[in-house]
């Protein structure tokens, strides 16, 4: 506001209203310019000056109440008069508001200062509407419409001109009166009688009166679109009160009704309260006072999109035809952007507003003026091999021209601004979120094996539990022609936009990430449809069981099975998945053994294995390769448990590659040595090792394996005290327990034990009788203990040692039992915990006088179970040719379950064995050559005696099959006929 000679006026911080001004009052000269900031009424508007020459940065311009001297307008709705319109008071405004709102005026002070109250009195005039004409007196327009009328009338008017001035005021009560006699007579404004003056029926949202929620649908049933309000008071840049003035049928309900509206996309400092006692944020006044300059008491066009969480306030738009009040807000650094008010809005909006938000930060205006740019840990931009998917939204990327040497290389990152559904825990028995699966392949199916680059957004700290949080990266995704991944997921509705606090950090390409899901919500896909999700089950085959029922089928298909390699457990054994069958399995390569790769680096067990030499480069070299890949799997074979063993393939065309060969050919693979004795692997595998093995590639760089598994034999037998037989040892033994045709107990002709024993335990019946005390304190029946144990041998119950088998279990009757070895004769039985077992003496325990049956297997033989009928001849023949005989045993060794490796030969017939004439009846066959080599290895001559016993089984078992004998009598007999493969 200036005077003629436009001299500055200076005033304290201005208030809005000027009531909350707690400065002086501002002294205006008695002529000067000013702008028309509001109009409060038909004959009051708020004047704005200019701010003085050299104010601090952010100083409010000075502010005024003036009101027309000797005028007055109808009074506008306030708690004074009940909040009810004198009649034609708003319309009375609004005549006021849109003539002179934002418009210089000059004015001319008539009172101020303690005359005044807390306004100044004089008069306004506006430039008149043509050039040439002279300014127009606003209080007589208003008049002369009808929106006001004079204070005085006839004898109260100034009469004379005595005094300096009294002639302007008289002219100008003489206009204002001619003003009014005009009015009257036309019957304009207040005067009207048809229609008559205008009194709002006002309402407020929330109050009783309409709701936000009502408001916004109606309004977007009725497709109208923006709707005319006018911008009533500023809370803060961008928080209004609107009053709807817009008389379009479809809005008729709503009309005079007044909202609060919040400015969609932005987010402005927060004003204080002086009645709460609370302060304004800071630049939150110069974000007021920047909107109230532009909007303040503006007809304009507003959109409205939705309402907040409370449904008290509606949040949209504000249509100006000069541009986005929200851009020029965040532009000038005053606001930062809000995104959830911002996902209401058009997408296609959305970049101006971030781009505008995005200079201020850079030039660390206002609000951003202590700004930095997130700082990372590492580099901002990474390019790589996706290696593996972890989640929906992360991957590990092996950074190119970094070796693979451990997982510690890799790059977990995360898509920024991205979240996916949640995958399970079968653990926890957490369940996987709906479209959980789906996301995780998809972005496989975009990711996996391919080049990809990464432009990293910012960094999280994510909690682990009890281990040191993890500084995770987040970044945007790119694959190929595809500059976002991330998009894509949200783009088909398999992953959501992430909502972010207003000051968080966020993707580069957010807005283009809202748009995507605002798009796949209008196609209603996936995630967004009205379609109840449904998980596809898949059925498990990793249980033996279930796997050795299931083979069949998949082994007898003609065709190779596609499958998606779900786990690499080593560099030959894996987890598929099998779509076409729907289900999942563990597979091995057949013939392949890989070293055992040590326990992932997130692993907290103490007892996991270390890695054997190569066994984690195997890993990572099938990792590489085959995880998560779609790959072809031909299977052969199914072992016991559970594991489908065959062929794997990867690529197509003339890039199919099988991987077997290719681990093998790198020396991250051996051939299984038992599979090469019997003659099973293929020859193009046999010359793929020879290869290598020649090349001392990988694991043949390193010493022998099989010599080096040899010397783990050893050092195992020497731990547990086994002696390497020297020599053949050749003892005079009897039967005393047979189990089948080949496992028997015997007792050593002579032993002195034996009869020592006897009495022992006759002396030991006699002291305790043959009925068990019941509980005994101290009596341990845990499994491999020695007891005393019950047994009727026909001539009477007696008390014998005993070993304990298994755990107690209760039978059919209730009744305590347990499994328990006889171990001076060989015979199992299984007895009453209470009245059958109690506590052994010390004396008679196996340290002082060590089992005196011996358990022991025919040498280089195989037989059928017991409960076959070739197997129950075979346990028959050998008791006739035995039982209650002293034989000659030739003790070879002593195999892994401890059982004497022996042959028997009897008195009548010493120059074969019991061995050779079982295999001549047909009722046992001949061992395997590996087993043959296992037996020889043990003895000090190189097995010499072995291998001449095996010439002559197997001259017995070709002469057995020849003539269809025992178990030959139906043709050859497989090898699936064998149970187990020991010697």
């Amino acid at each position: 506001m200036t005077d003629e000679t436009k001299a500055p006026i200076t005033n304290g911080r201005p208030a809005h209203p000027p009531k909350r001004n707690n400065s002086p009052p501002v002294v205006l000269p008695t002529h000067g310019t000013a702008i028309v900031k509001s109009a409060l009424s038909g004959d009051t508007v708020i004047l704005l000056g200019r701010i003085p020459a050299g104010a601090p940065p952010g100083t409010r311009p000075p502010e005024v109440l003036f009101t027309f001297e000797r005028v007055t307008a109808p009074r506008m709705a306030s708690k004074s008069n009940n909040n009810v319109d004198d009649p034609g008071a708003f319309s009375s405004r609004e005549f006021l508001r849109r003539l002179v709102v934002g418009k210089p005026v000059s004015f001319e002070t008539r009172r101020q200062g303690a005359t005044a109250g807390d306004r100044v009195y004089g008069l306004l005039f506006l430039k008149g509407l043509n050039e040439g004409d002279g300014p127009r007196n606003l209080a007589v327009e208003s008049v002369t419409n009808g929106w006001a009328i004079p204070k005085v009338f006839g004898s109260e008017m100034v009469s004379g001109g005595e005094k300096e001035g009294e002639d302007e005021v008289r002219d100008y009560e003489r206009a204002l009166q001619v003003a009014f006699s005009e009015a009257k007579t036309g019957m304009v404004g207040v005067h009207s009688v048809d229609p008559t003056p205008l009194v709002r029926n006002m309402s407020n949202a929330g109050d009783g009166g309409f709701s936000c929620e009502a408001l916004v649908e109606s309004l977007k049933q009725a497709k109208v679109g923006p709707i005319q309000c006018v911008i009533e008071y500023i809370f803060d840049g961008s928080k209004f009160r609107l009053q709807i003035v817009d008389e379009r049928p479809e809005v008729q309900q709503y009309i005079h009704g007044n909202v609060t509206l919040i400015m969609a996309g932005v987010s402005c400092p927060r004003t204080g309260s002086p009645r709460l006692g609370t302060q304004s944020e800071e630049y939150a006044e110069e974000a007021r006072h920047f909107v109230e300059i532009r909007l303040l008491h503006r007809e304009l066009a507003v959109e409205l999109l939705g309402v907040d969480k409370n449904k008290s306030c509606v949040v949209g738009n504000v249509l100006h035809p000069r541009g986005s009040i929200g851009t020029e807000l965040l532009k000038n650094g005053l606001g930062r952007m809000s995104d959830w008010t911002g996902r209401m809005m058009d997408p296609a909006q959305v970049p101006a507003l971030r781009a505008a938000e995005t200079v201020a930060k850079r030039g660390t205006l206002k609000i951003w003026k202590g700004y930095t740019a997130p700082k990372l840990s590492g580099d901002s931009e990474i390019q790589g091999t996706v290696v593996e998917v972890l989640t929906g939204d992360t991957v590990s990327i092996l950074p190119n021209n970094v070796p693979y040497t451990c997982d510690l290389v890799l790059k977990k990152v995360s898509m920024a601004s991205v979240r996916s559904p949640r995958l399970g825990n079968e653990k926890t028995g957490k369940v996987d979120e709906p479209y959980a699966a789906e996301c995780k392949q998809r972005l496989i199916n975009l990711t996996i094996g391919k080049q990809c680059r990464v432009t990293i957004d910012y960094e999280r700290e994510i909690p682990l539990g009890d281990r040191t949080p993890e500084t995770r990266q987040f970044g945007t995704i790119g694959i190929g022609k595809r500059e976002d991944v991330g998009a894509q997921l949200v783009s088909e509705g398999l992953a959501e936009t992430q909502r972010h606090r207003d000051n968080d950090e966020k993707s580069s390409r957010y807005d283009e990430l809202v748009a995507a899901e605002h798009r796949a919500k209008e196609l209603k896909k996936n995630r967004h449809s009205d379609k109840e999700y449904t998980k596809t089950s898949i059925n498990d085959l990793s249980d033996p069981r279930k796997a050795q029922a299931y083979a069949g089928s998949l082994i007898s298909q003609s065709r190779p099975l596609k499958a998606i390699v779900d786990y690499v457990f080593n560099g030959s054994r894996y987890k598929l998945t099998i779509p076409s069958e729907n289900c999942t399995i563990v597979f091995a390569l057949e013939y392949l053994r890989c070293p055992q790769a040590g326990p992932p680096i997130t692993s907290t067990r103490k007892d996991s294995k270390k890695a054997e030499p190569f066994g984690d480069e195997s890993k990572r070299h099938a990792k590489l390769r085959i995880h998560q890949r779609t790959v072809e799997i031909i299977p052969h074979n199914v072992t016991k448990g559970g594991v489908i063993t065959g062929q794997l393939f990867v690529g197509g065309g003339a890039a199919r590659t099988d991987i077997g060969m290719e681990l093998l050919g790198s020396g991250l693979a051996r051939l299984d040595q038992i599979k090469v004795d019997y003659g099973e692997v293929p020859k193009h595998l046999l010359d793929a090792q020879t290869i290598s093995q020649t090349s001392k590639k990988g694991i043949w760089s390193l010493e022998d394996p099989e010599a080096a598994a040899r010397k783990q034999r050893e050092a195992r037998a020497a731990a547990r005290g086994d002696a390497k037989p020297k020599e053949l040892t050749v003892s005079d033994v009897t039967l005393s327990e047979i189990r089948d045709g080949s496992h028997f107990f015997f007792h050593t002709v002579g032993d002195a034990s034996i009869a020592v024993m006897e009495e022992s335990m006759k002396l030991f019946t006699k002291t305790h009788g043959t009925v068990a005390p019941g509980e005994q304190e101290g009596l341990d029946v845990r499994p491999g203990k020695i007891v005393a144990a019950l047994f009727n041998d026909g001539a009477g119950k007696s008390w014998y040692r005993a070993k304990i088998l298994g755990r107690p279990a209760k039978d059919a009757k209730g009744k305590n039992k347990v499994e328990v070895l006889f171990i001076d004769h060989g015979n199992v039985a299984s007895v009453p915990v209470e009245t059958h077992l109690r506590i052994l003496d010390e004396a008679l325990g196996t340290e002082k006088i060590p089992a005196i049956a011996k358990e022991a297997k025919l040498a280089l033989i195989s037989v059928r179970s017991i409960e076959e009928d070739d197997g129950y001849d075979a346990a028959n023949f050998l008791q006739e040719l035995c039982w209650g005989k002293e034989l000659k045993a030739t003790i070879y060794a002593l195999n892994d379950d401890k059982q004497l490796v022996v042959s028997l030969a009897s008195p009548e017939n010493p120059k074969t064995t019991i061995n050779v004439e079982l295999v001549k009846e047909g009722l046992a066959r001949r061992v395997k050559d590996f087993e043959v080599k296992q037996v020889g290895r043990q003895m000090s001559d190189g097995g010499n005696a072995v291998v001449k016993m095996a010439k002559e089984l197997k001259v017995a078992n070709d002469k057995a099959r020849k003539g269809r004998m025992g178990m030959w009598r139906y043709g050859d007999v497989g090898d699936d006929d064998e149970e187990e493969r020991k010697f």
